[in-house]
């Protein structure tokens, strides 16, 4: 794989995305365990997610310093009294993932600025996760950053993903993510876990593993009917209209059961060919998908050989801000099929309506 215009952009962000998806498996180690933890408590992903954001976003104002960040957290909880017990967690776990080295000596690298400036102070890490309070739109450069995405599945030991996504001009250029509880090879599911998967616009979709910088070529399945295809949904309710996937599902001839996983991990098990679609249906009027639960997945996708966009069939607009108010929903399959799916999703909606 070889491009000009963002190497340096794709080797700072794999480097970014691999450290913080060895901290969230070590947050993961020390604060949830093997049995998980209650879903109220969210404390351990509260961790993670800001401690991931800090590690992110201190790397890319080292090397990218005038680029602005679209980040998901921001301190101002953190800072209230009481959570004075969580923020030493955090400032703990950052300096100490900040000081480990990275298997990889290119990316170990990347990370040589931001170590000679140690050690950083509460006030620092706080000032690094605040970076990500970018407003976006649709000029200039901006990283759309989701430090923890999958937060019941972090929580219960399922799939999560650290998903950093290069947003210029309103367009997604570059997309990475690391998947720590997805194996390797999804026909060897007991064996080693941990994919980085990434793309640049033009230049397809590829998957390596933490430990390798060798990068694989991926791309969706080919199909030769949809009533081979599978499902690939959010195990939550509350994240996809569960019922009207299966009423979609019925239209299209699919009788597989549907693949249930949390977070931006769907994407990339589409987009290597594990599952065929990807269905987000809005549950509420009202609700607006956050620019970065998609940007890193949705170009993966398309470099895969897919095509995604609202339910309507209309392209994914990152342009607007932090959030993709001018769409709804979010469907995402092979460019051979997709038309075919979203004429389905139109029908299964309509008669719901009626």
């Amino acid at each position: 794989m070889s491009t000009i215009r963002y190497s340096r952009e794709r080797q700072i962000a794999l480097s970014a995305v691999l450290k913080a998806s060895l901290l969230a498996q070590k947050v993961q180690e020390q604060l949830v365990g093997s049995g998980g933890v209650e879903k109220r408590d969210k404390s351990p992903v509260t961790v993670g997610d800001y401690t991931s954001q800090a590690l992110v976003s201190s790397l890319l104002a080292l090397h990218f310093p005038a680029d602005r960040i679209i980040g998901e957290e921001d301190s101002s909880d953190l800072r209230q009294p009481s959570q004075s017990a969580i923020k030493d967690q955090i400032v703990r776990l950052a300096s100490e993932a900040m000081s480990e080295s990275l298997p990889l000596e290119e990316e170990e690298r990347a990370w040589e600025g931001v170590k000679a400036g140690e050690p950083k102070t509460e006030a620092d890490w706080l000032a690094a996760i605040d970076r990500g309070n970018s407003e976006g739109g649709a000029s200039g450069r901006h990283w759309a950053l989701d430090p923890i995405d999958g937060t019941k599945g972090f929580l219960r030991g399922g799939q999560y993903a650290v998903c950093l996504g290069l947003i210029e001009e309103g367009e997604v250029v570059l997309g990475v993510m690391g998947c720590p509880n997805l194996p390797l090879d999804p026909k060897n599911k007991d064996g080693e876990k941990g994919a980085l998967f990434v793309a640049v616009k033009g230049e397809g979709a590829f998957q390596r593993s933490f430990t390798s910088s060798t990068l694989t070529p991926i791309s969706m399945s080919t199909l030769t009917s949809l009533s081979s295809a599978s499902f690939c949904e959010s195990v939550e309710a509350g994240h996809s209209d569960h019922s009207t996937n299966a009423r979609i599902a019925q239209l299209l001839g699919i009788t597989k059961d549907s693949v249930r996983m949390d977070s931006q991990a769907k994407y990339c098990s589409i987009a290597r060919g594990d599952g065929d679609i990807y269905l987000r249906l809005p549950v509420s009027e009202t609700y607006q998908e956050k620019v970065w639960d998609h940007a890193s997945g949705s170009l993966l996708v398309a470099e895969a050989g897919g095509v995604v966009s609202d339910m309507h069939g209309k392209p994914l607009d990152f342009s607007l801000g932090r959030t993709l108010r001018g769409n709804k929903g979010v469907v995402a399959a092979h460019k051979d099929w997709h038309a075919k799916v979203i004429e389905a999703v139109q029908q299964a909606v309509g008669e719901e309506k009626k």
